[in-house]
């Protein structure tokens, strides 16, 4: 089980980061790497049509036209996981882009800068068939919990504002 991290430009790379590290908490093997649609389209098909041999899930994040999730999911059969990036206007020219594909080509759409749901989203989809990794899941879902619970007392006592 290998998750590939695919942005489209270095200044995508804090987005990155953020998938890689909720990655890393449930101890999934990942890669990164920048690829763009529009300025390396011959290594974007090279690694969609290969990505098989290597990986289970992708998460590809684009800004502006953010075409790069939709061509990666045109040549390959794995599960591609979008994130539109507010590069221009709040996003929303990314979030179209990336959520509007045409049928037969799915691509799983986050948030608009959602990289860490993204990783989570690989996850879940990973843990279908690995009870390990889905009890971590839930260990992770159960954390959340409590720590909602923890600032609501703390809030209830005036500790927090």
């Amino acid at each position: 089980m290998k998750v590939a991290i695919i942005i489209g430009s270095s200044s995508d790379l804090e987005h990155a980061r953020q998938a890689s590290d909720t990655l890393r908490i449930f101890e999934l093997a990942h890669e990164v790497f920048i690829l763009s649609a529009h300025r390396t389209p011959l290594e974007v098909m090279d690694f969609a049509k290969n990505a098989e041999k290597e990986f289970s899930v992708i998460i590809a994040m684009a800004g502006k036209a953010a075409h790069l999730p939709g061509v990666i999911a045109s040549m390959t059969s794995l599960p591609v996981i979008g994130v539109p990036l507010s590069a221009s206007i709040s996003g929303i020219d990314s979030l179209f882009s990336i959520v509007q594909m045409p049928t037969g080509i799915p691509v799983a759409t986050m948030g608009v800068d959602s990289a860490k749901n993204a990783a989570l989203f690989a996850v879940e989809i990973l843990s279908l068939n690995n009870p390990k990794l889905r009890k971590k899941l839930k260990e992770y879902r159960e954390d959340l919990r409590r720590e909602v619970l923890q600032k609501n007392e703390d809030f209830k006592r005036g500790e927090s504002q």
